[in-house]
């Protein structure tokens, strides 16, 4: 029996500076050089999480923008991609002009990745974000929305308070072709509203990554509320001591924190049975 492990990153193997711990890296490299199937699933881009996880040396495909996309770590091929139909840009487009939002819009443009947004009203914790990436080549500000959705679109996130959120969340719920999350960020104040193609999700992800690698089982870790979908087709799945109630009440077990390398430790009890 083939195992394909898959690890969420923030809040679940990062730790609070945003790395993967030093004793957890190094478990986690021993047990891939054995033979471990290993990877992870994150909201971030390719490029944001080889920066939180480098020194760790993956021999699988990794699951970014929440399943939108799974790319060849090494290569940055992409394996598999879910993007926006032009009717889900037409809606979309419609609602952020009616509840009057400034998103991120994540597409690629030639070939190219970009993050686009209209300077001249970001709240707080936008700014937070486009401040924090000024190295950043895929950042793409412009003056006015005309060309905000250009390309292939595949990702847009709203960073707000909650309130101003809220409406514009309940409404876009309606909508089948989306799969939206609307959480707040980590170690921060401001909420993220997260909007995907409905058929970009961790959990549809996995399963192609599952039957790309002939994988047999599914042992997943999450902390979060976007984690839900991983964990209902895993055969495993652990949450970490932190995690929300609704990962709690799913899991196999609840693990040790990030803080606490829960998710390398674990995997070595788990591992060390798989291998005769």
């Amino acid at each position: 029996m083939k195992t394909l492990y898959v690890t969420d990153l923030d809040g679940t193997l990062l730790d609070k500076a945003c790395r993967v711990p030093p004793e957890g890296l190094k478990i986690i490299n021993e047990l891939i050089q054995e033979g471990m199937c290993f990877t992870y699933a994150t909201a971030r881009s390719l490029s944001s999480a080889a920066i939180v996880t480098k020194g760790l040396n993956l021999n699988c495909p990794v699951i970014v923008y929440n399943g939108a996309f799974i790319l060849n770590s090494t290569t940055n091929e992409i394996l598999h991609r879910e993007v926006y139909t032009q009717k889900d840009i037409r809606y979309i487009e419609k609602l952020i002009k009616k509840y009057n939002l400034n998103p991120l819009v994540y597409s690629f443009v030639n070939g190219e990745e970009r993050v686009t947004w209209v300077t001249g009203n970001e709240h707080r914790g936008l700014m937070y974000y486009i401040n924090s990436r000024q190295d950043d080549k895929r950042l793409h500000p412009i003056t006015s929305d005309e060309r905000l959705f250009d390309g292939d679109v595949f990702y847009v996130t709203i960073i707000e308070d909650e309130l101003s959120l809220q409406p514009f969340y309940n409404e876009i719920q309606k909508y089948n072709g989306f799969k939206t999350i609307l959480q707040q960020e980590l170690y921060r104040e401001e909420y993220w509203c997260e909007v995907m193609s409905a058929r970009a999700t961790k959990a549809q992800a996995i399963n192609v990554l599952k039957a790309i690698l002939s994988c047999d089982r599914v042992v997943c870790f999450g902390d979060a509320v976007n984690d839900i979908p991983m964990f209902k087709i895993s055969d495993e799945c652990y949450a970490v001591a932190h995690s929300v109630p609704q990962l709690k009440a799913m899991a196999t077990q609840v693990i040790d924190s990030n803080e606490k390398n829960g998710v390398a430790k674990k995997l070595l009890q788990l591992y060390s049975k798989e291998v005769p």
